[in-house]
């Protein structure tokens, strides 16, 4: 008892103690779940006496990305001494529907922890969610105890998990806090010096869409970006489709361009047909983006669209400031959804 006395005194020093964790429910019922992977199906009966934390993501959500490192951390370290990890996949876009992409990101992004498959948004109503990432913490008895949308606090979330663990009677839980590996589009965003925001290529919820002219929706269209951009703004050159979830290139080449402030340059993007590939080119300034690549890109500033997912294209060294990214797909076929950010 020695240990545990020692831990809730470790746990209190950091901030957290049983009386900073009001109930705020209980764990609701993962019945809505088309299916589950990693895992037979599991309920809160048969979750009792573990302490509990799910995580709500979608697979190519650069905020559920950049916290993969630590939740896979925590899984890891507290696995043997009762916590149990939970993915909810709740998807935004359509092609994040398909079972077979989520497996690929669950293999690719190491994920060993049970992960529910929440098509229909069942799950997610049932917790009353509203974000990705969403964390929510549960004691062994049952009850959600604390909860975290977005990224970040990820000390105190530790801490959460020590306390719950602590309360359950575990006695031995190392000292300190987990040791985080993030991978490249895992590494925290450059907050200081990120001066653009989320922007879906699509027109439901397009911002900052520059037609260089009439902006047409769900028909070929034939674009030329304008010469200048506004940050934070952003434009088609080719024929497009622009419809309500992406951007579609029908012809033979293309380009997307977008003036940005920031060190790294995500595109959520795919190819139109499933088993499709699509060879693009990145620029930046004018310029093959040379060691201001992201991991998705080649010294030479070339990469190849393979698969719907997320895609790594700009991350610079050195300064920041105001500059023109361009992507040209060099073949028809891809579909662009979202620039991310950071």
């Amino acid at each position: 008892m020695a240990t545990q006395t020692s831990e809730r005194m470790t746990a209190r020093h950091q901030g957290v103690a049983a009386a900073d964790l009001p109930v705020e429910g209980v764990l609701p019922s993962f019945d809505g779940a088309q299916g589950w992977l990693n895992s037979q199906p599991l309920t809160p009966g048969g979750l009792r006496g573990h302490v509990v934390v799910v995580q709500f993501w979608t697979y190519t959500c650069i905020n559920w990305l950049r916290t993969q490192a630590h939740f896979r951390a925590w899984s890891q370290r507290y696995r043997d001494q009762g916590l149990v990890t939970i993915g909810v996949h709740t998807p935004e876009f359509k092609f994040e529907r398909d079972l077979e992409n989520v497996r690929w990101a669950v293999d690719a992004r190491k994920i060993d922890y049970p992960v529910a498959i929440d098509n229909g948004f069942a799950v997610w109503r049932a917790f009353a969610n509203n974000y990705w990432p969403a964390l929510y913490f549960v004691d062994a008895e049952g009850r959600i105890r604390h909860h975290r949308f977005g990224e970040g606090d990820y000390e105190r979330s530790e801490m959460v998990i020590r306390q719950l663990l602590a309360d359950a009677g575990v006695e031995e839980l190392r000292p300190g806090v987990a040791t985080v590996e993030p991978n490249s589009d895992e590494v925290q965003a450059d907050w200081e010096d990120l001066g653009s925001p989320e922007s879906y290529l699509g027109r439901d919820q397009a911002t900052g869409f520059d037609s260089g002219g009439r902006a047409v929706w769900d028909k070929p269209h034939t674009y030329a970006a304008p010469a200048h951009l506004r940050l934070n703004h952003w434009g088609l050159t080719g024929d497009w489709t622009v419809r309500s979830d992406a951007s579609a290139l029908n012809g033979s080449n293309g380009r997307v361009a977008y003036q940005f402030h920031a060190r790294d340059v995500n595109l959520v993007m795919g190819p139109a047909r499933k088993g499709g590939t699509v060879p693009f080119r990145v620029l930046v300034d004018g310029e093959v983006a040379g060691p201001a690549r992201g991991a998705d890109v080649d010294a030479n500033g070339n990469g190849t669209v393979v698969q719907q997912r997320m895609y790594q294209l700009i991350r610079q060294p050195g300064t920041i400031r105001d500059r023109r990214f361009e992507i040209e797909f060099l073949a028809g076929g891809a579909e662009a959804f979202c620039f991310t950010f950071g």
